[in-house]
């Protein structure tokens, strides 16, 4: 349950505004699991798992009536390890969003800080990582290489977000590169729209990271959280929901287009060694849901990948095929029960790649199996 504290009184040291009336939220999620691989790096390992299906975090958001139907606005929000307390996001204090700006009832919102890009806001949540109640951290497409599952975010950013036109809704960004004499090294724009009608909903969203493989440690991506080191890395996408009855069914297709890449997700140690001549991914996603009663839900998915690779080795068409499914229960409005299961197959075509499920160790072979149990609470 979010907690709201209303603003009683200004502090001494400043003037209070005859218009000014603010609030401060405080909300989060704690997810906590046990999650069985099946190969990890040729091993079988039951491990205690955070934010198996939606990462652990808590944040505060405020809003202050500046009068005029105008408001003054900002989100901080913490990723953490429920398991060890730690800071995730490269230790960040506030790592998934920090932002403040101004609000309009009748012309949208403008914010500056680290934010979400468009395809995470207008396409993310019609897949199966961001359908609410299910959703599944493992199942986000290979390497996240859509970032629908947030693998980074965008610092340095001016975003525009429009507000609701009879089911139209609209927005862009802008990631700085913050460097001197270097203003596309390490630079994000993206923008995208949804339009909601009934049991319809549609969005579409493209983002353009230019000179993501620079070292540039200021720039729009930080360097540590990105999937990719690439002299360009577009993508586009697309999603549809419908809903009936007590079924939600959708699709969503994604395209990732790497140029001058130079580096595939290295923390995995894949092996796979580049020329920086490119890559590209093509993902295909069909998800459903279906409300059994008030209280259980069963949410699943199914996306096959197509990849094109230019490697030292020549050129590879790797293919992914990955189910995941997922039970969940309502405890209460807050608290909720879930099981799990996520399972990929990838045709490497003589890359050298291996099963690697997302926030798994890879696997050894061309499959790779990860079920878990958790219970998540929200406040």
């Amino acid at each position: 349950m979010k907690k709201t504290l209303l603003a009683a009184s200004c502090a001494a040291v400043y003037a209070c505004g005859v218009h000014a009336q603010g609030s401060v939220t405080l909300y989060g999620v704690i997810d906590a699991g046990l999650v069985w691989n099946d190969n990890a790096a040729g091993h079988h390992v039951w491990q205690a798992g955070s934010g198996d299906v939606t990462g652990s975090h808590w944040g505060m958001s405020g809003r202050e009536d500046l009068g005029g139907g105008n408001a003054a606005v900002f989100q901080l929000e913490n990723g953490f390890s429920v398991m060890n307390g730690s800071a995730r996001q490269g230790g960040r204090l506030f790592g998934y969003q920090a932002y403040a700006g101004l609000a309009n009832e009748h012309y949208g919102k403008l914010t500056l800080g680290r934010q979400y890009d468009s395809v995470v806001d207008y396409v993310a949540p019609l897949s199966f990582t961001g359908v609410h109640p299910g959703g599944n951290n493992f199942s986000a497409h290979p390497y996240d290489n859509d970032n629908l599952n947030n693998t980074f975010r965008v610092n340095n950013s001016v975003k525009y977000t429009s507000v609701d036109f009879s089911g139209v809704k609209f927005g862009a960004l802008y990631g700085f590169s913050n460097e001197a004499g270097g203003f596309d090294d390490n630079r994000v724009y993206s923008l995208g729209g949804s339009y909601t009608n009934g049991p319809l909903v549609l969005g579409v969203g493209y983002l353009q990271a230019n000179n993501g493989g620079s070292s540039n440690t200021n720039g729009a991506i930080t360097l540590n959280d990105r999937s990719f080191e690439a002299a360009q890395q577009r993508i586009y996408g697309a999603g549809v929901n419908y809903l009936v009855g007590n079924a939600r069914f959708g699709f969503v297709w994604t395209r990732t287009q790497l140029a001058g890449l130079t580096m595939i997700n290295s923390a995995n140690s894949l092996g796979l060694v580049q020329n920086g001549q490119g890559a590209s991914f093509s993902n295909y996603e069909l998800n459903a849901s279906y409300t059994l009663t008030p209280a259980f839900h069963v949410t699943g998915e199914y996306t096959f990948t197509q990849g094109t690779l230019s490697s030292a080795s020549g050129e590879h068409r790797p293919r992914w095929h990955e189910v995941s499914v997922m039970a969940d229960y309502f405890l209460s409005t807050r608290t909720d029960l879930y099981a799990q299961v996520s399972y990929q197959h990838i045709s490497a075509d003589g890359s050298g790649l291996g099963a690697d499920i997302t926030a798994q160790t890879p696997s050894s072979t061309d499959q790779q199996m990860v079920a878990g149990i958790g219970m998540r609470h929200r406040f």
